[in-house]
């Protein structure tokens, strides 16, 4: 656990390519999406936090503060990341925040602790995981200073596009291997958007507790 570390998981996407409502809460094996998810990032996070909007009482199983987002419009996971950077800034020792998607339950146990390392000289930029040679903008290590400059381009400047905001304020790619399962190569970023999807990631998961 990196106790300058906070954890937003990234839960107020709308997922139409699963039929609406929320995809973090389908079934994975025995557990939602959303729970496996949580388990792999709370041992590596001081304080973990969701993102959703919406009645917050649908979560409260997960007892986990639930930070909406303060920019109105569903505008993607840039303003769930500015949500977390303001709750994140509130929170005692905490310099980072990390982001993770709550439909991808499969991302590495070690990426806190690598994507802070990679910091060391460059503690001002963003630290962001790619695998297979394709980075992952909403699994990324961002600086708590960093959220006025955030406000200011989702709000002022109507960008939603997370690579943009990267781009601007400097980032740092760190690569993660591929998951063997199977005889085959699986990215470990793989997240859910359809029902294939979903069915594929029940297989993984059957395949990686054998």
């Amino acid at each position: 656990m990196d106790r300058s570390v906070a954890g937003i998981i990234l839960a107020g996407g709308q997922s139409r390519r699963m039929g609406g409502g929320d995809k973090p809460l389908l079934s994975l094996g025995k557990a939602r999406l959303i729970d496996h998810v949580a388990a792999r990032l709370r041992p590596q996070v001081a304080t973990l936090g969701l993102n959703a909007n919406g009645d917050p009482a649908r979560f409260a199983a997960m007892r986990l503060p639930v930070i909406e987002d303060t920019v109105p419009g569903y505008a993607g996971p840039l303003a769930g990341i500015l949500a977390g950077l303001e709750w994140a800034s509130g929170q005692r020792g905490c310099r980072w925040l990390i982001s993770a998607a709550g439909d991808t339950p499969f991302f590495p146990d070690n990426l806190v602790e690598r994507l802070t390392a990679a910091t060391h000289d460059r503690s001002s930029a963003i630290a962001v995981a790619s695998s297979d040679g394709r980075w992952h903008p909403t699994f990324a290590l961002w600086p708590l200073g960093l959220r006025d400059a955030l406000r200011h381009f989702l709000v002022d400047e109507d960008n939603r596009r997370v690579s943009a905001f990267m781009e601007r304020h400097g980032f740092i790619q760190v690569e993660f291997p591929m998951i063997e399962a199977d005889g085959q190569k699986i990215d470990p970023f793989f997240n859910i958007n359809t029902p294939d999807d979903l069915a594929a990631a029940e297989r993984l998961l059957q395949s990686l507790r054998q």
